[in-house]
């Protein structure tokens, strides 16, 4: 038995569940209102019998593992080892000897770490200038320091390495967590005199520091870092996820601030949907990292230069990794947290006022530049244009391309013309046409329609004539379609316990399709059902030509290639017979 059926065995799907939503039975299920939407009568449902959840109201479900990810914001091993923990099941068992070992290794060096935490907490109330510089200084509560683990590291020598030695672990071990390091003068700490400012990963465990200076000093800077390691990586690591995750979900968006202590002050002013970027630069896996929780971002930088120039630098990460940036200016103060001090109605102001990046830049470039000049006007186009033209959606292109050319007193087609120079398309990164999606909402449309019409045809195999005039690429690549293929090809087999052995590598999905026709189709008569399944079906065929017609009105925006765009007609003339 390998380590994902053990532990299936261990925990029940309904129990695991219920930790995180209210549970009622429902006949055989479980029935809860869905952590994702605002519904007010309860459609996600658990079944304990199949050991798989679905969400009607979001479309989203799977087994006990996916259930974890979707709440936690944890990729397939961190949910592995939550669940893992909590069956009592050691995961080291079902590894080979080099994994063991690896294991071990991290094992420990979390074990250090957390026993550094509560070490620099001890000596934060051992001293009395780091407690008046957070409390009185910074104005954090008691709660708040305790709250987010915050310390401070004694500055002297060796402290922590001694305070470890003492509890067994090696020199060796604590140099691979990157608290201690090797000096002229010996082994010895790597923080000293700072205030301590613990990196959690998405269940809480302690990852790494992030470490201030008590006191300015000209020669040291004011923030570092802990280095590299197992179970450290600055360019995913976001500062505060763990505690902000479930404020994300109910906002819908996330703030992203500059400092660590940005993201705690405002969390003690109780806007709690904030992080950060762990004092590094903003990488396009901290987009994907928040992309979990949600595709509304916005920036809230520091506003001096510095800040300013990281912000521009999101800008394109952000249309790489899909997601909706938006950008909060800061006035009257240079960073959140000496907003928040000021007035915490202040900073929700800034934050409902953030406006969408290229709007930003606008603004940002316009107020720097003379537009009245021929150099400025140049300038001003040749900083935005390459923003513009990263923008998948051609209207969006477009309103912001007149907006432009209205500012420089410059004609639509001039400024399409520079667009589409070739020394501009040498400077910016092309989009395919596979990057131009639909909406994230269409998308969840299109995936409903598919899993209700083949939830019907599996369930009722009277049903699966209406499979003969479907085609292939109706379906989304992955279970969808080896669904589709699999019933077209097996138009008898019946849906049963032998379905397990035939289609082990989306078993989860025809679960979850067999629970879709249980509760919304079981009871309906035959006559009733076959008409609900026309329907979908020809709804299924119309947003899959909807879709295709939106990839192929991008594309033809972007081509001059006559015969490409002759190939591109005849496709859309294709999709108009196929929808007749």
């Amino acid at each position: 038995m390998d380590a994902v059926s053990e532990i299936k065995g261990r925990l029940n799907i309904e129990d695991v569940v219920a930790e995180y939503i209210q549970l009622k039975r429902a006949g055989s299920n479980y029935k809860g209102r869905s952590p994702w939407t605002n519904e007010k009568t309860p459609s996600f449902m658990v079944s304990p019998e199949k050991q798989i959840w679905h969400d009607f109201s979001s479309g989203k479900g799977g087994d006990i593992f996916g259930f974890v990810m979707e709440m936690e914001g944890l990729d397939f091993k961190g949910a592995l080892e939550q669940l893992a923990r909590k069956a009592g099941v050691e995961l080291e068992q079902f590894q080979g000897r080099s994994n063991q070992v690896n294991a071990q290794r991290k094992n420990r060096t979390l074990e250090i770490l957390e026993l550094a935490a509560k070490f620099y907490q001890k000596q934060l109330t051992a001293n009395n200038t780091a407690l008046e510089y957070l409390i009185k200084k910074r104005g954090f509560s008691k709660k708040t320091v305790l709250e987010w683990q915050l310390g401070y590291s004694p500055n002297t020598h060796a402290a922590l390495t001694t305070f470890l030695t003492k509890r067994g672990y090696t020199v060796e071990e604590m140099k691979q967590t990157g608290l201690v390091v090797q000096r002229q003068s010996g082994t010895g700490d790597m923080f000293r005199g700072r205030i301590m400012i613990p990196l959690c990963d998405g269940r809480g465990a302690v990852v790494g520091f992030t470490a201030r200076l008590l006191r300015d000093q000209p020669d040291s800077p004011k923030y570092i870092n802990t280095p590299q390691t197992v179970v450290y990586d600055k360019s995913h690591q976001v500062y505060g996820l763990h505690m902000a995750r479930e404020s994300i979900r109910k906002d819908g968006f996330v703030v992203v601030a500059e400092g660590n202590l940005d993201v705690i002050s405002s969390h003690q002013a109780g806007i709690s949907n904030v992080v950060a970027s762990a004092g590094t630069a903003m990488t396009e896996m901290h987009l994907r990292e928040l992309k979990r929780f949600t595709g509304d971002i916005r920036l809230s930088f520091d506003a001096d230069r510095a800040g300013i120039a990281a912000t521009e630098r999101v800008i394109p990460l952000a249309q790489k990794a899909g997601v909706a940036l938006r950008i909060i200016n800061i006035v009257g103060a240079k960073d959140p947290d000496e907003l928040v001090r000021k007035d915490v109605k202040l900073w929700q102001e800034a934050i409902e006022g953030s406006q969408d990046a290229p709007d930003w830049l606008i603004d940002r470039y316009r107020s720097e530049l003379d537009l009245k000049t021929a150099p400025g006007k140049r300038a001003f186009t040749d900083a935005l244009l390459p923003t513009i033209r990263s923008l998948g959606d051609g209207v969006e292109r477009e309103h912001y391309l007149k907006q432009i050319a209205e500012l420089t007193d410059t004609s639509f087609e001039t400024l399409q013309a520079k667009l589409t120079s070739t020394k501009l398309v040498e400077k910016t990164l092309r989009r395919k046409i596979s990057q131009d999606e639909p909406s994230n909402s269409a998308v969840m449309e299109y995936q409903k329609l598919q899993d209700h019409f083949l939830a019907m045809v599996l369930s009722q195999p009277k049903l699966r004539d209406l499979l003969k005039k479907c085609q292939e690429q109706f379906f989304t690549d992955g279970p969808s379609r080896q669904l589709y293929n699999f019933l077209k090809q097996n138009p008898e087999i019946k849906n049963d316990t032998s379905l397990s052995a035939k289609l082990p590598n989306i078993i989860d999905y025809v679960k979850i399709c067999s629970l879709q026709f249980e509760e919304l189709y079981a009871d309906l008569d035959y006559s009733d059902l076959r008409e609900q399944a026309e329907n979908l079906k020809h709804r299924l065929i119309d947003r899959y030509v909807t879709n295709q017609k939106h990839l192929l009105a991008n594309a033809m925006g972007r081509t001059e290639n006559e015969k490409e765009l002759a190939k591109l007609t005849s496709q859309a003339d294709k999709l108009n017979k196929l929808i007749k």
